[in-house]
């Protein structure tokens, strides 16, 4: 796995996959399978504003105050464990999603209880056309805001048909691809793998001709 200050590919940022084509796919794909088995990006606080930084959520000012404030505390690593499990719920219900089965009654619920609790904002642009959506994180528990906005708005407006999991490995990405046909996450990471393996294929039928 690529770490902060090293080499990275263009699918990462600060140790953390960027390929989903959507916030909440990205969310979801922080628990990757490498070569070594199953990876948890998110392990602690620490490991989260980090993510919530380079996904351009929170200021490197809003992360250090959150830090500072909540860091080792109890509230953070409930938060984190917490963030954990909506994503694995998440996982399941995207899964489903995904194969046409629609949203599950279970994932709207827990969504719109994470959306009543922590709503995003709305307010003037500063050019003074049209509104934006925000969150002014002050504890842990805000960080949830973004999250449940995201993952609603996926299952609302997305097409489920655009959007799949890999077919070489478990992450889930939006195709965005005039055709709409992509079934690998990356390029660089499954994409010419399941080309040489497609023209090794043709290649052997052609052999038995």
């Amino acid at each position: 796995m690529s770490r902060t200050g090293t080499t990275q590919s263009p699918d990462w940022k600060d140790g953390f996959l960027f390929l989903g084509n959507h916030l909440a796919l990205d969310f979801v794909n922080t628990r990757p399978v490498m070569k070594s088995g199953a990876m948890e990006l998110v392990p602690d606080f620490d490991a989260l504003l980090r993510w919530f930084r380079a996904a351009g959520l929170l200021s490197s000012s809003e992360s250090a105050s959150l830090w500072q404030r909540w860091g080792e505390s109890a509230r953070a690593r409930n938060t984190v464990k917490a963030m954990q499990d909506l994503r694995e719920r998440l996982r399941k219900g995207i899964h489903s999603w995904e194969r046409g089965a629609g949203v599950r009654r279970s994932t709207i619920t827990d969504l719109n209880r994470l959306l009543a609790v922590h709503p995003m904002r709305t307010r003037l642009k500063a050019s003074g056309r049209g509104t934006e959506q925000y969150f002014q994180p002050q504890q842990p528990e805000d960080l949830f805001t973004p999250l449940a906005y995201s993952a609603a708005t996926l299952f609302a407006d997305a097409d489920p048909r655009r959007a799949r999991k890999c077919d070489q490995c478990v992450l889930h990405f939006y195709d965005t691809s005039k055709k709409g046909t992509r079934r690998w996450c990356s390029m660089r990471i499954c994409g010419n793998r399941k080309k040489v393996a497609a023209y090794a294929i043709r290649q052997r039928m052609r052999h038995r001709r």
